[in-house]
């Protein structure tokens, strides 16, 4: 069964979420278009997505509650302390949505609720 919280939401992406989402964003695409996603990313203004829906347009696996980072992520939310916003960036010719920052603490908080809305930039 899972148990209701309120999750508690930084007000935008942490620094040191940015150059995590561009190591990331380094494997899959070329430096050039990673400095414009990037770029892109810190002039976005927040938006929500609900958490099922982002799993959807990712294609991506929930990860179990077994996973560390997600444990650590899922204590947080548990205290209380609030989490720092996703990065996402919009792969057209793939047609999907790519998670540059914040996978286990997306996989966390839908845990708790699939149909929790999820801040977030999208570039």
């Amino acid at each position: 069964m899972k148990r209701s919280i309120k999750i508690q939401w930084q007000a935008g992406p942490a620094e040191h979420d940015y150059p995590a989402a561009q190591s990331y964003l380094n494997l899959i695409y070329d430096d050039k278009q990673v400095r414009r996603m990037i770029a892109a990313l810190k002039a976005a203004k927040i938006t929500q997505f609900k958490a099922k829906d982002i799993f959807r347009a990712s294609g991506l696996s929930l990860l179990g509650t077994s996973n560390s980072h997600v444990v650590k992520d899922r204590d947080k939310l548990l205290a209380g302390q609030p989490i720092s916003p996703i990065l996402l960036v919009r792969d057209s010719d793939k047609g999907k949505v790519i998670i540059a920052d914040g996978y286990h603490r997306l996989c966390a908080v839908y845990s708790f609720d699939e149909d929790a809305l999820i801040p977030c930039k999208i570039a």
